[in-house]
């Protein structure tokens, strides 16, 4: 079943206004970049003309002027539309694409341009660089249970274990086939080819372990000098904070920072390790969903995981900021700040009835602030997956 992701109207609005800027869809590896333009291509009507980069063969600025000029050739009255595919990969793309876009605009020539890349920062680096007031992004985050339920009819406990990578779910009835695809597919393939093989990356198994470890701990406050304590081949924190940011650029692997009154206190705390996608740390962890289903602790990681996860891609969409709190011995879970205020939020996967002494620290110290318990005798973790953020939040 092919579903339409909730971006596409807005891509499609876009594309049928005059020529003003290029639109780029950036988002990780299997979210549904692809499919999304091509969609888009067929609804606003142009004649369009669809190119990737992401082949065998060796890309360079005259493959890209040569497609860019085929959809050219498309042009009538009204215009046409030309897909660019991981471009990114394209050694100084943005320099050319500045002068084909501005060459079209001297001549008045109508032709709209949709760049799709897997490695949304290093995407975003070249667009500052180069293309500045010249292109509007759009964020396409992982799937959501909810889509993975419309989609493919998951359970709320599916979609916890086995994440939203779409592509993956014909095959969650054979759990080893299933991880080997995740771990194979997806993580190397994002590490090796939107991380390492387009950044300068000094020490690449330092940040492999890094994202190793990363995922192992989702969930947790982990200080980088505790990870380079378990690491052999010893970096700096700078260094780890670097990959981070490389990795949270990929959208595989974020470091949550922790919320307080000052900016330099949050620089200088610990991160909370937090996957995008759970099946990033289901797949590695090699257990089947119903042996985890029947691990009380590890099931309630997971699920704190899967609600971080959430709403980490609603941060990366740029719906809100996400942060964790601790003082002292008092912690909460995830902290939100978007436009409607501050909200706290608990995580509980077990139905017993436990005090919240970080909760009520937190409205102490914060007293505007909104708090909400997800599970537990709170709000359903089924009904809190299933809706937008912003329907948690307020307005």
């Amino acid at each position: 079943m092919l579903i339409e992701r909730q971006q596409l109207p807005q891509l499609v609005e876009r594309l049928r206004e005059p020529r003003r800027f290029i639109q780029v869809v950036a988002g990780p590896r299997q979210v549904g970049k692809t499919t999304l333009a091509r969609q888009a291509a067929e609804a606003c009507g142009l004649p369009w003309r669809y190119a990737s980069a992401d082949e065998p063969t060796l890309r360079g600025p005259d493959w890209l002027a040569q497609q860019w000029e085929a959809a050219r050739l498309e042009c009538d009255g009204a215009g046409a539309l030309l897909v660019l595919d991981e471009v990114q990969k394209i050694s100084g793309w943005s320099e050319a694409v500045k002068a084909l876009w501005d060459e079209d605009s001297r001549r008045a020539l109508p032709l709209r341009v949709v760049i799709l890349g897997s490695a949304p920062l290093l995407v975003r680096h070249s667009l500052t660089e180069s293309l500045a007031g010249r292109f509007e992004i759009l964020r396409l985050p992982h799937w959501s249970a909810y889509e993975m339920r419309q989609a493919f009819g998951w359970s709320i406990e599916q979609s916890i274990f086995y994440g939203g990578y779409p592509g993956s779910a014909a095959l969650v009835d054979d759990f080893p086939r299933w991880a080997r695809y995740i771990l194979d597919s997806l993580v190397e393939t994002t590490i090796s080819r939107d991380v390492l093989l387009l950044t300068r990356v000094d020490k690449p198994a330092l940040l492999r372990r890094l994202f190793e470890l990363g995922c192992r701990h989702s969930g947790q406050e982990l200080s980088f000098n505790r990870i380079l304590g378990q690491l052999q081949d010893a970096g700096n924190t700078g260094t780890l904070a670097h990959y981070l940011d490389l990795l949270r650029g990929a959208g595989v692997l974020t470091g949550l920072p922790k919320y307080a009154g000052a900016e330099h206190r949050r620089r200088a705390a610990s991160p909370k390790f937090l996957v995008y996608n759970t099946a990033l740390l289901t797949a590695p962890a090699g257990r089947p969903l119903e042996n985890t289903r029947a691990d009380g602790q590890a099931w309630g990681r997971l699920v704190e995981s899967a609600v971080g996860a959430y709403l980490a891609n609603a941060e990366a969409v740029g719906d809100c900021e996400l942060f964790y709190w601790r003082d002292g011995h008092h912690e909460v879970d995830f902290v939100v700040r978007s436009p409607a205020g501050l909200s706290a939020i608990e995580v509980k996967s077990s139905r017993r009835r436990d005090r919240l002494p970080g909760m009520a620290a937190f409205a102490a110290a914060f007293p505007s602030a909104r708090r909400l318990l997800v599970g537990a005798d709170g709000i359903p973790i089924e009904d809190f997956l299933l809706q937008p953020v912003s329907h948690w939040l307020g307005r």
